[in-house]
């Protein structure tokens, strides 16, 4: 393909566009694939921003491996969450994301995400112990009550008293909105930020924010205050780190990873769980060859075995495969003429590699809206065509935390309770915020405990 200048595709420019693919992102992107291609310019925000929409794995390793002095994210491109702070790594770009990266490294190395496996398998034990047999749950309030203790306890390292408690509401109220559209609109559209008073959601959120920031720094102020090298929380890590000139992070930085990382490890990761259990009993089979699995391992299997499982962790391959939860990697801003799938770019052009296009193409995944772990047992797909995370320089840097407390949750579970879908109904995905997330929360009845003799019975059928 010789280089010439990307086409235009859909402009949006009118409000009833903009609502539309706010309402129903999936659908609205599936159309525009299908009018114009693997790449496609698109007009985003209320100035029409242009955007480059990228599905194909060839223009997607381009993305991903371009030099940062022509492609990079954070600054311009970054993403503007007023929860995070211009401090998160989301928003910084250069010599201040690389070294906000590194400092945040050490926490989510292997040895010490295994420590935290004891703390998982217990935080779910005590969500489920308060299942009650015959009752109807939702099941995603479940996983968001066990990823929200998991980030409570091995993010911020909180112990139970007044400030956990008080943090745990206020946090609680904003990850739960009463009206999630109009959270939505805000942080989609600026122009509706405006502080009117206490009664408007700008202002009620500002001050729910500043009730957060006072005691996020009351506890990273406390902590300063009494230093303990043994803690191993992500916090304590994180204080602990240094640049390459010996210098820490200070309040500010940490305070902004800490909501980053409460962010985009609660939500996400609850999000998954349900898709997740979703899948699992909509497939009786895929249930039962899953639980086949687990049972083999016999009684009190270590983490480390669970996590070596390669059916448990197909499923929860083909689960962030088929319903990402976002759709589209970190927007990444053109600093200077790039070429892409053969079209020249523009300085000021944003490029993003649309997760949910990519992950349902059909040259990759054949029949990608049915859910078949067994695609992942048959072939490795590259990090141009899986991309659940993200890549590049931009990968997820708590990917392998939250796929071990997903896979942790999972075989934890299954193994020891027995659960069915309210009902037969297909359940589709809806926006929450940024997030796809199971429209009413993935509705199941719990109908007992797996006793041992069924886990016999079950290694017997195998």
């Amino acid at each position: 393909m010789s280089t010439s200048k990307l086409p235009p595709g859909p402009q949006n420019r009118f409000l009833l566009g903009k609502f539309q693919s706010i309402i129903k992102p999936l659908e609205t992107l599936e159309k525009q694939a299908r009018i114009y291609g693997d790449i496609f310019m698109i007009s985003v925000g209320p100035s029409n921003t242009p955007q480059v929409v990228v599905s194909n794995p060839e223009g997607i390793e381009q993305i991903f491996t371009a030099n940062l002095e022509k492609l990079d994210s954070g600054g311009e491109a970054g993403v503007k969450l007023p929860l995070l702070g211009q401090h998160s790594i989301l928003a910084l770009s250069g010599s201040r994301h690389k070294r906000e990266r590194k400092l945040l490294m050490p926490p989510f190395h292997g040895e010490r995400m295994r420590a935290y496996g004891e703390l998982m398998h217990n935080l779910t034990e005590q969500v489920t112990s308060q299942w009650k047999i015959g009752e109807t749950l939702s099941i995603r309030s479940s996983m968001q009550a066990i990823s929200f203790e998991v980030i409570l306890k091995a993010v911020f390292g909180l112990e139970s008293g007044l400030r956990y408690e008080q943090l745990k509401e206020l946090l609680m109220a904003w990850m739960n909105p009463k009206k999630p559209i109009v959270q939505t609109l805000m942080l989609l559209f600026p122009a509706l930020q405006k502080d009117l008073g206490d009664w408007s959601p700008w202002g009620s959120f500002l001050r729910l924010r500043q009730k957060m920031d006072e005691l996020i720094f009351a506890e990273i102020r406390e902590r300063w205050s009494k230093l303990d090298s043994s803690r191993t929380d992500i916090l304590s890590l994180m204080m602990a780190a240094r640049d390459e000139n010996d210098e820490p992070m200070t309040e500010v930085e940490l305070r902004d990873e800490l909501m980053t990382l409460l962010v985009a490890g609660h939500e996400t990761t609850a999000t998954s769980l349900s898709w997740a259990f979703y899948w699992i009993h909509q497939q009786p089979l895929v249930l039962e060859k899953l639980r086949q699995e687990l049972d083999n391992l016999g009684d009190n299997p270590e983490a480390n075995d669970m996590m070596k499982l390669p059916y448990l962790n197909a499923v929860c391959q083909e689960a962030l495969r088929i319903y990402p939860v976002v759709n589209f990697g970190l927007p990444r801003i053109v600093k200077s003429p790039l070429e892409i799938m053969g079209y020249q770019l523009e300085p000021g052009t944003i490029v993003s590699a649309c997760i949910y296009l990519t992950h349902h193409r059909e040259d990759l995944y054949p029949e990608p809206k049915q859910f078949k772990p067994e695609r992942f047992l048959e072939r490795q797909f590259s990090p141009n065509e899986y991309l659940p995370f993200g890549g590049g320089n931009r990968r997820c840097l708590g990917y392998a935390f939250a796929l071990f407390e997903m896979k942790l949750v999972l075989a934890t579970i299954l193994s020891r309770w027995q659960l069915e879908l309210a009902d037969s109904k297909p359940v589709k995905p809806v926006r929450k915020g940024i997030l796809m997330s199971p429209k009413d929360g993935v509705r199941m009845v719990v109908k007992g405990k797996r006793t041992q003799q069924q886990q016999v019975l079950q290694g017997a059928v195998s």
